[in-house]
């Protein structure tokens, strides 16, 4: 046996098996790096984690807002990012764009629009029982012809639906609605226009398109949602068919009602969370919010309703009288018809009314918990109580509400970030700002203040954000002859006139007629606060001043590309953001 294996052996060696002994050892050796290969390229596809926070939505978010560890949040003074800043434009490509060629094969589409074009005219032949008497808005030639009108004069947006025209004012307007983005946007979001047109008849019966009015101007086309309550304590999920991203679609009329549960029998079969107590009161938005949506976390995670405070004490650096203020709405800084349709959520005084009639009937019970370190949500998951409330003491910070979120809880609660989003009134106060600008103009952020006043910290600001260092760093960034908005902390704008020699230059009081007690801003906040009305504070004058400005065409920053100093202070732009 010993002697035919030693044979075999040699044999293999021999110089007519060198080629196949070759071939066999390189085909092995292929086989080896391929299965190497698919294992390495397994691990990384298993491990990979896309840069997109949007693919995260909560660890991501998390991470960009803060970059600090154990859960704390990164104090800025600055416009609070919500779920909708981490959008990508293209998220709102989820419908076709309509353009003129589609006008006559789809005659009941929706579309968007945009800017006027003054001479831009629509014609079409009516039909000779229609030559005379008022325009017949319904008419689908009228219906044509406006939508034609539409897409010549509003030349810088994609439409992606029409509303069909009503009657306007008279017998010769007629009004329709739109859904639209502007062709350059940026921001991932759907916006709605309805406006008047002028439709007149010539001698041969010609119908001609001869005016179209100011955003907004189309009424009788505003759709109005019914004003339907929801009913509380159940998760809430979207159809299959409507999971697809949502995007803020700005311009619509707000259903932000207070939801309600309709029966005793589904409120005591209901689960719920409340958070009780706290230092958290008239903070920073940021800490609000970076609180607020621990507790919201916090509930999903136990799959609870959360019972949350809609009064908002507004900190002083937001306030005119430069001290806190109690009193105000949540649904006046954000989206409570966005929230309430994708979480469970009830106001807190409707909660404790339907508690008091029938908590001792029911014998529902309450779950005390009053130290976050011992009764952590992993802890709380299996209570069975129908009320869950943590109760916060008085020793700041350890009676923060993000501390839940803190330590090993933080891998669990995974903030909602996504659904935060900045109140539709304030936004549709940008879009109509934008409009007015024809959505075709630059923004520029200048920030001066108390920052400019202290050269220890930013030794350069006040002279690089001085009009002839603005003139001279503008003038390779932005072309003469443009429309440039500017959103400041500078409260005397006559500062910047020397800019005017170059541009035609835009502010935010400029447009203090959108929020004025003439406007729908001012009513709808007025009916919300109990009649009593409601004043445009510095925080929102920060949320449509940024958001202004990240609809320009082009965006030049302050410590971007301005100046060299950090935006945090000297020697800091290492570790933040400048």
């Amino acid at each position: 046996m010993l002697g035919r294996s030693s044979l075999s052996r040699t044999a293999s060696f021999r110089p007519e098996n060198l080629g196949q002994n070759a071939l066999a050892l390189i085909g092995n050796l292929c086989f080896a790096l391929f299965v190497i290969g698919v294992l390495i390229f397994t691990i990384i596809a298993a491990t990979y984690e896309p840069e997109d926070p949007l693919f995260h939505p909560s660890t991501k978010i998390n991470d960009y807002l803060t970059e600090t560890l154990n859960a704390t949040f990164k104090s800025d003074d600055s416009l609070v990012k919500t779920g909708e800043d981490f959008m990508t434009s293209n998220q709102t490509a989820v419908s076709s764009i309509i353009s003129i060629s589609d006008i006559e094969e789809t005659p009941a589409v929706l579309v968007t629009g945009g800017d006027p074009d003054a001479n831009a005219e629509s014609t079409a032949e009516s039909t000779p029982e229609n030559c005379v008497g008022p325009i017949d808005c319904k008419d689908p030639e009228v219906f044509h012809l406006m939508m034609r009108k539409a897409i010549e004069y509003f030349k810088d947006f994609h439409f992606y639906r029409f509303g069909k025209p009503v009657r306007g004012g008279n017998d010769t307007t007629c009004d329709m609605a739109w859904r639209f983005r502007p062709k350059d946007g940026k921001r991932a979001s759907f916006y709605k226009d309805y406006r008047r047109f002028e439709v007149v008849r010539s001698e041969n019966c010609t119908l001609n398109v001869v005016g179209v009015g100011e955003y907004h101007s189309g009424v009788n086309a505003r759709k109005r949602k019914k004003n339907k309550n929801q009913e509380g304590g159940f998760e809430k999920t979207r159809p299959k068919k409507e999971m697809q991203p949502l995007v803020p679609d700005i311009g619509s009329e707000v259903n932000d009602s207070l939801p309600v549960v309709e029966s005793e029998n589904s409120f005591s079969h209901g689960k719920y969370l409340i958070y009780n107590g706290g230092g958290d009161r008239c903070k920073s938005m940021n800490h609000y919010l970076w609180s607020f949506l621990c507790a919201l976390g916090e509930a999903q995670y136990l799959n609870r309703t959360l019972v949350m405070d809609l009064t908002i004490c507004l900190n002083s650096m937001y306030s005119s009288s430069n001290q806190d203020e109690e009193g105000k709405d949540f649904r006046f800084y954000f989206d409570f018809e966005h929230l309430k349709e994708e979480a469970s959520v009830l106001d807190q005084a409707q909660f404790w009314e339907d508690w008091g009639k029938w908590h001792k009937k029911d014998k529902l019970g309450l779950y005390l918990a009053e130290d976050f370190r011992v009764y952590t949500p992993m802890k709380l998951q299996d209570i069975k109580d129908t009320l869950i409330m943590r109760k916060f003491g008085s020793v700041e910070p350890d009676n923060y509400w993000y501390r839940v979120c803190e330590g090993e809880t933080e891998s669990v609660i995974q903030r909602p970030w996504h659904l935060i989003w900045k109140s539709k009134r304030l936004m549709d106060i940008v879009s109509a700002i934008a409009a007015r600008l024809n959505w075709d103009y630059d923004a520029v952020h200048i920030e001066r203040g108390e920052k400019a006043a202290n050269r220890e910290l930013w030794p350069n600001l006040a002279a690089d954000t001085s009009p002839d260092a603005l003139l001279s760093t503008l003038s390779d960034k932005i072309e003469d002859g443009r429309h440039v908005y500017i959103a400041t902390n500078e409260p005397e704008t006559s500062f910047f006139d020397p800019l005017k020699d170059k541009y035609t230059t835009h502010f935010l009081d400029e447009y203090k007629d959108l929020w004025d007690e003439n406007n729908e801003w001012f009513s709808e906040t007025t009916k919300l606060n109990k009649g009593v009305p409601v004043e445009f504070d510095g925080y929102m004058r920060v949320s449509v001043d940024t958001e202004v400005f990240l609809r320009g065409k082009k965006q030049i920053e302050t410590f971007n590309d301005l100046t060299n100093d950090c935006k945090d202070g000297i020697n800091t732009c290492n570790t933040a953001a400048s």
